[in-house]
């Protein structure tokens, strides 16, 4: 699987225009992605605070055009790191402030920052709606990072099957992604599923193998664009399975 060489370094890039060491135009367009992959963990946040849907949809747009136009990400603090410590941060002050910044408030309007579509924004709510809304007992921070998880994990998914797609084997990846992803049901054994595929079962052990292998670069790479240094990849991994496991 072949990875977007500017992907893992998207923070770093940002981190390097708020210090007047890269282009801003460049810096601007990383954080438009970056932003636009975790649109939904923001938005879940705000809705934990009591806003209505059409109100957080507004402040999360809001918040990213604040950002952008003021620069919030030249005032982080290198050594922490991590983008969504930074972002979260910066929307706690944001809400904080929040009767500061009305004029940021109006989708469609001066901003055009984050375009987002239907499909978006009806699976943020339903995260929300998942994690919040079912009765877990959670806090806005721990919402907060139980989203992020469920994001990167998304984001890494995605990434995998569109290289699938691109070598005209999503047929395979549909099939093969439950190894991955589980599922209420018990996963099929090997035999079963390469006899319903027409292939053999130790072919099939193969084609899970390379999956799982692909899966894992996929992720260290989502990972790799949210961080500073290859070094904090395996942490951030670390704290992303214990979040996805913790209940």
């Amino acid at each position: 699987m072949q990875s977007d060489p500017f992907a893992p370094t998207h923070w770093s890039v940002i981190l390097a225009a708020g210090r007047s060491e890269a282009d801003p135009e460049v810096a601007r367009g990383a954080l438009a992605q970056l932003c636009e992959s975790y649109w939904a963990p923001l938005y879940s946040f705000v809705r934990s605070r009591g806003y209505a849907v059409h109100d957080a949809q507004d402040l999360t747009q809001g918040f990213f055009a604040y950002l952008i136009e003021h620069k919030i990400y030249a005032r982080t603090d290198r050594q922490k790191g991590k983008f969504r410590s930074f972002l979260l941060a910066s929307l706690k002050n944001f809400l904080a402030d929040i009767h500061d910044h009305e004029q940021t408030l109006k989708r469609g309007g001066a901003y055009d920052f984050l375009p987002l579509n239907e499909e978006q924004i009806d699976e943020a709510e339903s995260l929300f709606q998942t994690h919040f809304a079912s009765g877990e007992p959670n806090s806005e921070d721990r919402l907060f990072e139980r989203d992020w998880a469920e994001a990167l994990v998304a984001a890494g998914l995605e990434h995998l099957a569109a290289a699938y797609r691109a070598d005209g084997k999503e047929n395979l990846f549909q099939e093969l992604k439950i190894f991955l992803t589980g599922s209420a049901d018990p996963l099929p054994s090997y035999a079963d599923l390469a006899a319903r595929l027409g292939t053999l079962a130790s072919t099939l052990r193969s084609h899970v193998t390379r999956l799982r292998t692909q899966y894992r670069e996929a992720l260290r790479a989502e990972v790799r664009r949210t961080v500073d240094t290859d070094a904090e990849v395996d942490g951030e991994l670390r704290e992303l399975l214990r979040v996805l496991t913790s209940g």
